[in-house]
């Protein structure tokens, strides 16, 4: 046993570590695709997948979380309301990521009709936030246009509207493995989900690595980050440990508004909106990325569980 003294001096320690400047950093938390992002699995609900998410928010102390709707979803998932009621009763926020998740670039006949479905989502959002500000964007598929008419138009019509943009600097592809979870959850076969997680855990880690050698090579620090996820069925069961991984990574959670106050987020590019925000200023600045560390491909996740 311990002595009390040799403990206290354990715990004062490893609390300086946890806690030591250089090993933190903010990260601002947002989802997208609320209320029902992918494939179902079986045995999960739309509300269970929102209260999954809040749960383990809370549980990691986060003040704060931004999802980013697609009201067409209303339509055709019965539980969907209740979903964002979920989540607008924990105090999180909801920002706009158009109606039908129309792509800038891609989806978009026009500039025009992709107005018209950011507009389309506006009730929604109206309804559930009110009293609140819910004048954020998140561009579906990070597809800002890139440069040109297109990209100026849609940035100067979101800018008469009231609309800021929510970049994004972080993400794990989560995206990538919901529907083939769904599959596998179906099929009963553990053994392609454990080597689904472990896979996902390691690119996890990864690109944490990858995010800061970047952000470092880029600012010549860590700057704040946005953490980009959905909100779905893979998700929902992989949350807790990518949270704990960001928590030994030295992530400390803030609000969006404090993350977007840093200068980084106010360097301006051609192509604002348009994919993740270090690698663009990256190329804005014509910085080489070579040579830092790389994150495993997501694999072919539309084979497994066939």
């Amino acid at each position: 046993m311990k002595s009390p003294v040799l403990l206290c001096a354990l715990l004062l320690a490893g609390g300086a570590a946890a806690a030591a400047p250089a090993d933190r950093f903010d990260v601002a938390f947002t989802a997208d695709d609320l209320p029902a992002h992918g494939s179902l699995p079986p045995g999960m609900t739309r509300v269970g997948i929102a209260q999954a998410h809040v749960d383990t928010l809370k549980a990691h102390g986060v003040p704060e979380a931004w999802g980013f709707v697609n009201a067409v979803s209303l339509g055709t998932e019965p539980a969907g309301a209740q979903a964002l009621e979920v989540w607008r009763r924990a105090g999180y926020r909801l920002g706009n990521h158009a109606y039908s998740h129309m792509g800038l670039s891609r989806g978009a006949p026009s500039l025009e009709a992709w107005e018209a479905d950011v507009t389309a989502n506006e009730p929604t959002l109206e309804k559930y936030m009110a009293g609140h500000d819910w004048h954020v964007l998140r561009f579906p598929f990070l597809d800002a246009a890139g440069s040109g008419e297109r990209h100026d138009g849609a940035l100067a019509w979101l800018k008469g509207r009231g609309y800021r943009i929510a970049d994004v600097t972080l993400g794990f592809d989560d995206w990538a493995y919901t529907d083939t979870y769904a599959r596998c959850v179906a099929k009963g076969d553990q053994a392609a989900i454990d080597g689904m997680k472990a896979s996902y855990y390691r690119r996890v880690d990864q690109q944490i690595a990858r995010t800061k050698a970047m952000s470092q090579r880029v600012y010549g620090r860590m700057i704040p980050q946005v953490l980009l996820t959905h909100m779905g069925g893979w998700s929902a069961v992989t949350l807790p440990d990518v949270m704990k991984r960001l928590d030994a990574a030295g992530a400390h959670y803030v609000t969006l508004d404090k993350v977007q106050a840093d200068a980084a987020y106010r360097v301006p590019s051609p192509r604002a909106g348009d994919g993740a925000m270090i690698e663009r200023r990256a190329q804005d600045a014509g910085i080489d990325l070579a040579g830092l560390p790389v994150v495993e491909p997501v694999g072919d996740m539309d084979k497994v569980c066939r």
